[in-house]
């Protein structure tokens, strides 16, 4: 690899080619970064021209990536998600409490949970803008890909600083009208005789629970979906008995818990932000309304 001499590659150029490749064609990447076709296609042959590289191989149905397009494509995406943190810390300076602050969260937690919180941050901080990431990845944050992170699990990685909110409990609930059609189990065993619903892909964790409930095991699931909230969905529609956190099942009295006794798993739950971020004002706020904010929501458990 080199790169023809005095036409140093710049980032455009490289925005362009992340959106190539995730689009796989030049109109599709132009309409999403709000640039013309011929616009992105002199981007790519820029960029191609001075890498010395073939990118891409053009078709009738788009643009195939080569295995140097492959090769480069975490690079590029490194470099976007540094481009997007300059912004939001630049955002954040000036008088004020103010600017960006990318927030990642799971699923659940991310549209059940922290709305309201946020809601009320933005209301003492209407300078601020959150941005929210729905994701469980662990290296979000040393990527720069988010500031702050809630995740149910302690995130190990350096240069992290971190702060467990409290343990949230976990059971199994059925909406009220599955139950009055199906019956209300009496013991763990007697799952096998209901529709349960769970995941789909397996993970150390799934399998961990799985052996401690064999009901749970992939071929014995009525309703499969690795996405939590569609679970909690399912759960709501009455399709059968889920997991759902205690705390948020208790909020609708039409969602019953079942087998309080055999059955209770307790997440950690932790906040976490790059050690850089130490000393902005814009995520601090932010850091300390998600503290506050979650434990309120830990001792909400019945």
């Amino acid at each position: 690899m080199h790169t023809v001499a005095g036409n140093e590659p710049n980032w455009e150029w490289y925005r362009s080619f992340l959106g190539v490749l995730e689009t796989g064609s030049l109109s599709a990447a132009g309409r999403a970064m709000g640039l013309t076709q011929p616009t992105v296609g002199r981007h790519i042959d820029s960029l191609e021209a001075a890498l010395g590289l073939k990118l891409f191989t053009r078709s009738f149905d788009g643009f195939a990536p080569t295995d140097a397009a492959h090769e480069l494509r975490p690079y590029a995406a490194g470099l976007a998600a540094t481009a997007a943190a300059l912004r939001r810390a630049a955002s954040g300076h000036g008088e004020g409490i103010h600017g960006t602050v990318r927030l990642t969260a799971s699923e659940v937690v991310g549209v059940e949970i922290l709305p309201p919180i946020l809601a009320s941050l933005h209301a003492n901080h209407p300078g601020l803008v959150i941005e929210l990431v729905l994701s469980n990845r662990a290296d979000d944050l040393l990527h720069r890909q988010a500031d702050i992170a809630v995740r149910m699990f302690r995130p190990r990685q350096d240069a992290l600083v971190v702060k467990r909110v409290g343990g949230i409990e976990v059971g199994l609930h059925a909406h009220e009208r599955y139950l009055a059609a199906r019956g209300i189990p009496a013991t763990i065993d007697a799952l096998s005789q209901h529709a349960v619903i769970g995941f789909d892909q397996e993970n150390d964790f799934i399998r961990r629970f799985q052996a401690q409930v064999p009901t749970f095991s992939r071929d014995r699931l009525s309703f499969r979906a690795d996405s939590d909230l569609a679970q909690l969905s399912a759960i709501r529609a009455g399709f059968g008995i889920g997991i759902c956190q205690s705390a948020l099942a208790a909020r609708d009295a039409r969602l019953v818990r079942v087998l309080r006794n055999e059955f209770s798993l307790t997440m950690d739950t932790w906040i976490a932000m790059h050690e850089d971020l130490r000393g902005s004002a814009r995520c601090a706020v932010t850091f300390a309304a998600l503290a506050e904010g979650l434990a309120a929501y830990v001792n909400e458990q019945p």
